[in-house]
């Protein structure tokens, strides 16, 4: 999908992005790092990993993971130009970035896993996330202190995270995990084909409660697709936009061209996409034919 010009269906297109992006910030910064980054998700993603297959999740795809890292560094790049303390440094943008990379790699199945989907680990794929980024970067030579640090971060996508009960090491480590959650909500609910995937992501809901029941998660909130497209603005209008403001510091403000005050590109897109669902969802006929069209049976 095209967002800003650049196509998250192209990983090589938001890679270039994001390497112009950090190399404008760290002129000195390791021109090898942004595309091997890129590379190590790619591989992990399209099942070239160790003993992971590739992502078999149509919701939580890898197209999903690269809408979530360019509103990230967009929301970095945006606030070093605001210039506010404590100010971000190559460490953490390189950190950050590795987060958020691999911060849906909970979904991925092992290869000897033949059952379902990787939509089954949907309530733990954070902790799951946690564990398959800590193995992978300490292959790749990161130390303790940094491998903590993204687990950290990665943790902050938890729909129903504490995040006070994160053991950030600083400030910095903070705000750019708050980034990170931020983007993760945003790139997804900013997509143009947001209103058409969501019938797919009741069916990983779907999936994950009849695996593992969980009691108190999100996965178990929606009884059917149409359950889910009605309730969604709600999750919009009562629980994103006090978790983004609230919860999340207020970083998506820092996508606001001009800052402070100007136009956001990601919330104005987001408001169509809940003004295109409230049409939907109008009444039974629309809810109907939509999911006709959208999904492979109403449910």
């Amino acid at each position: 999908m095209m967002n800003q010009t650049v196509s998250t269906k192209d990983p090589a297109a938001v890679a270039r992005e994001v390497k112009a992006t950090y190399q404008s910030m760290f002129p000195n910064g390791n021109r090898l790092f942004v595309p091997g980054a890129f590379s190590w998700a790619t591989e992990c993603f399209t099942g070239g990993y160790a003993d992971y297959q590739a992502v078999d999740t149509e919701y939580h795809d890898f197209e999903h993971t690269l809408q979530g890292a360019l509103c990230m560094v967009r929301i970095l790049h945006g606030r070093w130009k605001a210039d506010v303390n404590p100010p971000l440094t190559q460490q953490f943008f390189e950190l950050g970035l590795l987060a958020i990379l691999l911060h849906d790699t909970g979904y991925l199945k092992k290869r000897d896993d033949m059952v379902g989907t990787g939509a089954k680990y949907t309530a733990t794929h954070v902790s799951r996330s946690t564990d398959f980024a800590a193995g992978l970067l300490a292959m790749k030579g990161y130390s303790t202190n940094d491998i903590k640090a993204v687990q950290n971060m990665i943790r902050c996508t938890g729909v129903d995270a504490t995040l006070t009960n994160i053991p950030f090491h600083d400030e910095l480590e903070k705000i750019v995990g708050y980034a990170l959650g931020t983007a993760d909500l945003l790139g997804q609910m900013a997509a143009d084909d947001y209103v058409e995937k969501l019938p797919i992501l009741y069916d990983e809901f779907a999936e994950a409660t009849n695996n593992a029941p969980p009691k108190s998660s999100v996965v178990s909130m929606f009884s059917s697709a149409k359950d889910l497209l009605r309730k969604t603005p709600d999750f919009w209008d009562k629980y994103v936009k006090l978790k983004l403001d609230r919860d999340f510091g207020g970083v998506f403000r820092y996508l606001n061209k001009p800052y402070p005050s100007g136009d956001n590109f990601y919330m104005d897109k987001i408001e169509d996409n809940i003004r295109r669902l409230r049409e939907v969802i109008a009444n039974e006929e629309n809810t109907t034919r939509f999911l006709r069209k959208y999904h492979a049976f109403v449910l």
